[in-house]
């Protein structure tokens, strides 16, 4: 282990840790996840993943809680989610027990990398899906390779819950309707780099994308849910078959009826963008990032304060940070133990 991490001021990115657990699909059947030294893999040159897109991924985070010990967050819905997501593009599903067998391994052999309960940082795991057959003509792979790395990370944005600025993307559409957008294919974020790049040229850390179809409707945040708060107190998510069913989004309807707010999970249209008094892209990553702005063409609208979130915010984000990290209790039995 590197004795040298700063835990406080880690980024979100990549560390080398030395470790990582693989299963592989073969002659119809998975093996059991081993553990592996290193960070490189071979493939063959015509592995479907590099040619036809047959990748996709998952991204979790374990927590050393207020008791010492690590736990997983929803690490079941995330292998439901890859596996919806194999099923979408033609791969092999993981089974549901090889998954966690695979993270609850990483996470385990990477315990000196969980940061300590109080930094505020956690070990991201990221599991992976790929088509490893060599093929030319267009159809799915015959094997795939399943593998689970981990890495402490910090804050996605290094300054924590700090509101940002967001900019409406319209040059570039994110996901088309019917496609792929509603699962975690690598190819999704690939569509979205360029369209983010220029946001941020502009000076807007976050992109808002439309739906691809009219550009009227709120789809997602280039890597996350949309969740607005009304000014009467409801909380409202897009609903759109071009957007991923964000785990962290979930997590935060559940704890919003409990709070005794209204959740509406529909078509969004964005002519009701001046309902909302606050604004917050959501993930795994970033959890909540508030959004104080967002600019569409000359016409900016603001929504509560740039330097702290709001208050129905915040409260949704100390009471899912409260369970992740074990000083509120787990009441819906999301954290998965390890060790």
């Amino acid at each position: 282990m590197d004795t040298t991490i700063s835990w406080k001021e880690l980024g979100f990115r990549y560390l080398d840790t030395g470790v990582y657990a693989r299963a592989d699909f073969r002659h119809g059947a998975w093996s059991a996840a081993a553990a592996c030294s290193g960070a490189s893999l071979t493939l063959h040159i015509a592995a479907t993943c590099l040619h036809y897109g047959q990748s996709c991924f998952e991204g979790l985070k374990a927590f050393r809680q207020a008791s010492g010990k690590v736990a997983c967050f929803r690490a079941d819905t995330h292998a439901r989610r890859m596996m919806h997501s194999a099923q979408r593009l033609a791969m092999a599903p993981v089974p549901e027990n090889v998954f966690l067998d695979a993270v609850r391994m990483i996470v385990a052999k990477n315990d000196a990398y969980v940061p300590p309960f109080g930094t505020g940082a956690t070990l991201y795991v990221r599991p992976l899906l790929i088509g490893t057959s060599a093929v030319i003509g267009v159809h799915p792979s015959d094997d795939y390779a399943f593998i689970v790395f981990a890495m402490p990370v910090g804050p996605y944005y290094k300054d924590g819950m700090v509101p940002v600025r967001a900019y409406v993307q319209e040059d570039y559409d994110r996901a088309a309707p019917h496609g792929v957008g509603h699962v975690k294919a690598a190819g999704n974020y690939a569509a979205g780099l360029v369209g983010d790049i220029e946001v941020k040229q502009k000076g807007y850390p976050v992109s808002l994308y439309l739906d691809a179809a009219t550009h009227s409707l709120i789809d997602e945040f280039g890597t996350s849910n949309f969740i607005g708060i009304t000014r009467d107190g409801r909380y409202v998510t897009p609903k759109s078959p071009s957007i991923l069913e964000s785990v962290t989004n979930d997590s935060l309807r559940t704890i919003a009826r409990d709070l005794g707010l209204k959740v509406e999970h529909r078509p969004v249209r964005w002519d009701e963008i001046e309902e909302f008094a606050e604004i917050g892209a959501c993930g795994t990553a970033a959890v909540i990032t508030p959004i104080s702005s967002i600019t569409r063409g000359d016409r900016t609208l603001r929504f509560g304060s740039e330097d702290k979130p709001g208050k129905t915010l915040q409260r949704l984000y100390d009471e899912i940070q409260g369970i992740q990290y074990g000083t509120i209790a787990d009441r819906y039995g999301w954290m998965m133990p390890v060790g």
